[in-house]
Order: structure tokens, then C-alpha cells, then sequence
């Protein structure tokens, strides 16, 4: 095989391209938001970023398996430290970070757990920011399996559960319904069997539309 020929079967297709594009979009995007220069777009833009991730995680769901090219994964040396951006986004979206997430929902009578939208967030990342040292690394199918995989077994779940997270708070804020009062939901403990007493009205919307940028319903 000439010089020519083997760099071409080394290039990413189409498929490939546009998958690692739309990977390192939302990791740049998400990065930008958790430093807090515009904390008033945060929740919006952070909704934009998940929804358009998960077509990505669509379009590999969607696809065949991918097979790697080399049977054991080569060694990528230590994960990169996320405890900083973890830190900043609980912070910018401290208002309503904690919400209620059923974890598979083909489980029967499982009761909702807490979790965090920042630690969701975060977790994706790493998994993204795995399969992107494969790309950048050239090794492309090594990259697409991992995405592949993780969209399966963790990310794609997670990042799901995020999106509702933050879809219902753009939603409870466009239409002025009221937002649950979540004092009472910790993620260090597991939800009991005893219904939550949420304290509701137009002041909680205004208090978290306000500083994070929603507008507020007439």
C-alpha cells in the first residue's frame, strides 16, 4: 500500500468528522458556561448544548457497532481533572442543580433518586473528553467505539436525564408554573416513601428566572 493510499484509509469519513465536531462543540460550550461570565444564559444555553449532543448520541446509537481497530484500548495515561468545572457549575446553577431522576424507567416500581445536573454534566464530559484523545490522536475508530459504547452504558442515560432537568426549569419558568421547593431533596440520601411538601408560587420562578436568564411569563 503506497504512502497516498494508506494516509487516506487513515482519514475520518463524514461520519466521523461530524460526530468528533459536535463532541468537541459541547465541550468547549459547556467549559465557557461553567466559568460564570454569562450566568444569565447559563440554563438556555446549557439546554441548546445538551439537546444538540444527543443527536450526536442519536446518530451513534442509530449506527452499526463500531469495532476498533486494536483489540486493547491503548493507554491514555491519567483522566483529566473535572473537580474545578464540577465545582463552578454547581455553583452557577446552584438554584436548581439538585432535581428528582428515575433511573431506568423499564424498572418497576423504582422510586426517584436525587441527583445533580452538575454531576451530570461533568460525567459526560469525561467520557467525551476519553473518546476525543482517541480522535486527536488519529486512531478514529478507537474513538467512534468508545463514544459508541459510553452513549450505551453512561452518557447517553446521563446526559438524557439533564435535559429534562433542564428542560422542566425552562419550561416551569416559560409557562409561570410553579417550581418545586427542593430544600428537602439531598443527594446524599435516598428519597423516602413519604410525599415531599414543596412550597410553590410566582417568587420561586422569579428568583431562579431572574439571575439565570428566563424570561418570565406574563
Amino acid at each position: 500500500m503506497s504512502d497516498a493510499t494508506l494516509h487516506a484509509a487513515q482519514q475520518p469519513d463524514d461520519f466521523a468528522v461530524q460526530i468528533a465536531d459536535q463532541v468537541e462543540s459541547f465541550l468547549v460550550a459547556v467549559t465557557e458556561v461553567a466559568k460564570g461570565d454569562e450566568p444569565d444564559s447559563a440554563v438556555p444555553f446549557l439546554l441548546l448544548e445538551v439537546s444538540q449532543l444527543l443527536l450526536a448520541g442519536g446518530r451513534l446509537g442509530a449506527h452499526e457497532d463500531i469495532v476498533p481497530d486494536e483489540r486493547y484500548e491503548p493507554d491514555l495515561g491519567p483522566e483529566g481533572d473535572v473537580d474545578d468545572l464540577r465545582e463552578n457549575l454547581a455553583r452557577l446553577l446552584d438554584p436548581i442543580d439538585v432535581y428528582s431522576e428515575v433511573f431506568d424507567p423499564y424498572e418497576p416500581r423504582k422510586a426517584p433518586v436525587p441527583a445533580r445536573i452538575s454531576d451530570d454534566l461533568t460525567d459526560v464530559i469525561t467520557d467525551l473528553r476519553h473518546g476525543m484523545a482517541h480522535y486527536k490522536a488519529g486512531r478514529t475508530s478507537e474513538a467512534l467505539w468508545w463514544w459508541q459504547f459510553s452513549y450505551f452504558s453512561n452518557w447517553g442515560s446521563t446526559a438524557s436525564a439533564a435535559l429534562r432537568a433542564l428542560q422542566s426549569v425552562v419550561a416551569h419558568v416559560r409557562l409561570n408554573q410553579p417550581l418545586e421547593e427542593l430544600d428537602g431533596l439531598d443527594t446524599d440520601q435516598a428519597m423516602g416513601d413519604e410525599t415531599l411538601e414543596f412550597e410553590a408560587g410566582r417568587v420561586m420562578a422569579e428568583e431562579i428566572g431572574g439571575p439565570l436568564g428566563l424570561p418570565q411569563a406574563k
